[in-house]
């Protein structure tokens, strides 16, 4: 089969004929339609703890259609999204023992961590226990971007009620956009996005949201209490850049929440003291429980959430090495879908 290999910091993917995968017992192989880029593969191709070896196959945002599967109830030809966990072969039978899912240290995301090959490929091999089936409403191209939304709906669920909230999110990427969809299906009042690119701007603007505002123009809290008549009550912060969390802070009002889901991966500082004076809760949240990904897959399949206006383009293995180094630089893209087959 054909897949993009990661073959060294500083180069382009390669396309390459590698092996099939082989299916063991509880392990099904998917014929992959669609996978997306994530942030989290631009990190794992750049120096840093979270560098893949040369060799890796990345994609973990992906769905398609069943085509073998060993000791499993799923049938070839069901059409299916993938929740990317692989746990140890301990709790592999039936999901983590401990409850800890994502946050198991024993736990690898497909794709995402070494000896997991994902989905930049024409085949991908993953547990039975984290497939979903698929409505029929529901198409193999919307199903590919049901895990930024269950990023996005777990840092909603983490935050508490959010029903009459004024909510604020720092950054238009997939996380910010699917995190304020989810904001509004939860009952927030008002819901406003900073976001420093243009094109970005635009394409949150395009969701429904209550505001826009482009933080280089000017102070994002006078500009949110604009919109809003008020300061916000819940801040998520879904860049992952220094400085983001004490703008949080700075941000906030007493007693406010502040969720991050942004991953930063290197050194920040904040001064604590700033938050200790409006006893502000600070929730740092990482991946989703299938509880989330089935939230988002029954809003998608009543209508309730428009997955094509948060996909900017798809490309092939032709073009994707070129537009996968384009992404590093801050392209205008949002999220961009492979098509392997």
């Amino acid at each position: 089969m054909r897949a993009a290999v990661f073959r060294g910091v500083g180069k382009k993917l390669s396309i390459e004929d590698v092996p099939m995968p082989v299916p063991g017992d509880g392990e099904l192989i998917l014929k992959v339609a669609y996978c997306g880029i994530c942030g989290s593969d631009l990190h794992v191709t750049q120096p840093g703890v979270m560098l893949l070896p040369e060799g890796s196959i990345l994609g973990h945002e992906f769905a398609g259609e069943v085509v073998e599967a060993r000791g499993s109830k799923w049938k070839p030809g069901q059409r299916v999204a993938a929740i990317p966990l692989w746990e140890c072969d301990l709790c592999a039978p039936h999901g983590c023992q401990k409850g800890l899912g994502a946050l198991c240290q024993q736990n690898r995301f497909i794709g995402v961590a070494d000896g997991v090959p994902g989905a930049y490929a024409q085949y991908v091999k993953l547990r039975d226990s984290h497939v979903l089936p698929l409505p029929d409403a529901v198409s193999l191209r919307d199903a590919a971007v049901l895990e930024p939304l269950a990023v996005g709906q777990h840092g909603i669920a983490k935050a508490g009620d959010l029903t009459g909230a004024n909510v604020l999110v720092l950054g238009a990427g997939p996380i910010g956009l699917t995190t304020a969809i989810c904001a509004r299906l939860a009952g927030a009042r008002r819901v406003v996005i900073s976001e420093l690119t243009e094109s970005r701007r635009a394409l949150a603007a395009s969701i429904g949201v209550d505001g826009v505002v482009d933080p280089a123009a000017g102070p994002v809290g006078k500009a949110f209490t604009a919109i809003t008549g008020a300061k916000p009550d819940v801040i998520f912060e879904c860049v992952g850049v220094p400085g983001l969390i004490q703008q949080a802070i700075g941000l906030s009002q007493p007693f406010g929440r502040i969720v991050v889901i942004g991953v930063c991966m290197v050194q920040d500082n904040f001064l604590p003291v700033a938050a200790v004076s409006k006893e502000l809760n600070v929730q740092f949240v990482m991946g989703y429980t299938r509880a989330d990904f089935d939230y988002v897959l029954d809003r998608v399949d009543a209508g309730r959430i428009d997955v094509e206006k948060l996909i900017t383009t798809t490309v092939g293995f032709e073009e994707l090495p070129d537009v996968f180094e384009e992404l590093r630089t801050g392209s205008g893209h949002t999220k961009v879908l492979i098509k392997p087959n």
